[in-house]
């Protein structure tokens, strides 16, 4: 797995980094940095809504909007937010989570922009559904039909990789540490399931999400509250290590360089939010709304809750409860001999049984199971969706349902470096070649966000003189 390792960091610490950034300072330009003055806007929009849900019915050509937030936020909460994190602060160490939120702030913009140009592209399936996202955009919108197979092609890979080994990988884990549960038997029965609930297509994967992701993070982001406040007094210490972490040289970092947490921050960030990467635009494609631009408020929100809530929590919870030492972990990941029970999702199950002993494992355990195994079943949606762009071969798609689930136990008995190496690879490839295509559509994205806004405004000041 050398070779992947190389070109996972060739990847992530020079251009494509730099492109992933610039875009995101252009969108937040373009739109007056929106997602930050802007959101009374989107957040009316987005959890606003869910006071209203008598809106929507979902019995159109696609799911409800919040449905559609749910399979997007199942496909990316998932390892990156657990296991992820634990696995950037080891490698990268504390100021990478400040790169997280850097690459959320930035990534707002740019998911609200790929939402709206899902939307706006989007076209009807044989069923007579909505599909789309980058590929569709790329061949409707750019008239590139070629970069939007090229696209469909790393999806493909990228859900058998990211979506599928990792996920595989953290449940198996998890479980094994919490339980002592047989990584083999537990790869097997996760691919049964998932297999199951996939062969319900996107309507029966947006109900399944709808009851699952905010069960999922209700229990996480609580427990990990509760951990958070009994060691408050760490919490202090921890914003400063983010910060002096982030920016400090090697020798004044504890022996962390900023290059190094800007690298690990980057890339666990874009892989927790998928801003840039193009594929929760597939799921955000197929809701049922006339504007592009208010489905790019979903966007956003997508990127905040997944980053910005999620990660945070995960970190602190690492940071504050004292499983965590930098000086001490450098070295191990440095030569690669990072325990097992150090890395990923168990660092972070240490971190929870800290206040609930072995409670806690359990927890994160659970939380882990929900986040990883809507996210298989979101990544496979992706996956198949990805396969039609390419063939509507009958056999291919029949090839596809059995590689996925035998990708699943793969995962499970593989070895996790191996695993989140693979996932560097294929979501830097995809951001390669997603992120040229919304900057060249970055104007129109950009148009059809200041004709909604414009639209809102009229209709409140004529809803102002009607009450007059």
């Amino acid at each position: 797995m050398a070779f992947f390792a190389r070109l996972g960091d060739f990847l992530w610490s020079g251009p494509l980094l730099a492109a992933f950034l610039l875009v995101g300072l252009w969108y937040s330009f373009a739109t007056g940095f929106f997602p930050l003055f802007g959101l009374p806007v989107w957040w009316k929009t987005t959890v606003g809504s869910l006071f209203h849900r008598k809106k929507e019915k979902g019995e159109g050509r696609g799911v409800t909007q919040f449905q559609a937030l749910s399979t997007a936020l199942a496909a990316t909460i998932g390892t990156g937010s657990i296991a992820g994190v634990a696995a950037a602060i080891v490698y990268g160490g504390p100021g990478s989570v400040f790169w997280m939120w850097i690459s959320a702030l930035l990534g707002m913009a740019v998911s609200c922009g790929e939402k709206t140009l899902a939307v706006r592209h989007r076209e009807k399936g044989p069923d007579g559904r909505w599909r789309g996202g980058p590929m569709e955009y790329m061949k409707n919108g750019l008239r590139l039909p070629g970069l939007g197979k090229l696209f469909a092609v790393l999806c493909v890979a990228e859900t058998l990789a990211g979506g599928n080994l990792a996920q595989a990988n953290s449940i198996a884990t998890s479980l094994s540490a919490a339980g002592g549960l047989d990584r083999r038997v537990v790869g097997v029965v996760l691919a049964a399931v998932t297999a199951l609930v996939l062969a319900g297509g996107i309507k029966r994967i947006g109900q399944l999400c709808e009851l699952l992701v905010p069960a999922m993070a209700l229990l996480f982001v609580g427990g990990g509250l509760a951990v958070i406040a009994v060691h408050w007094q760490a919490v202090p210490e921890a914003f400063r290590q983010i910060f002096a972490y982030a920016f400090a040289p090697r020798a004044a970092a504890g022996g962390y360089a900023m290059g190094m947490a800007l690298r690990y921050g980057a890339a666990r960030g874009i892989f927790t939010n998928e801003a840039g990467l193009g594929m929760s635009a597939i799921a955000h494609a197929c809701a049922d709304v006339d504007e592009p631009a208010e489905q790019g408020m979903w966007g956003i929100f997508e990127v905040f809750f997944a980053t910005m809530v999620i990660c945070t929590v995960t970190a602190l919870v690492i940071l504050t409860s004292g499983v965590y030492d930098a000086a001490q972990m450098l070295p191990l990941a440095e030569a690669g001999a990072v325990p097992e029970a150090m890395l990923g999702a168990p660092l972070t199950a240490a971190g929870f049984a800290t206040l609930f002993g072995e409670a806690g494992e359990w927890i994160v355990a659970v939380s882990l199971i929900l986040f990883a195994f809507t996210s298989l079943v979101g990544s496979g949606y992706y996956g198949r969706r990805g396969l039609e762009t390419l063939t509507g071969s009958k056999l291919a798609l029949g090839l596809y349902r059995l590689a996925f689930p035998a990708c699943i136990i793969l995962g499970a008995v593989g070895d996790l470096t191996a695993v989140w190496q693979l996932v560097d690879v294929f979501n830097g490839l995809l951001l390669a070649v997603n992120l040229p295509a919304l900057l060249l559509l970055s104007p129109e994205a950009v148009h059809l966000l200041r004709v909604w806004l414009e639209g809102r405004r009229a209709a409140k000041w004529v809803a102002q003189e009607n009450s007059d």
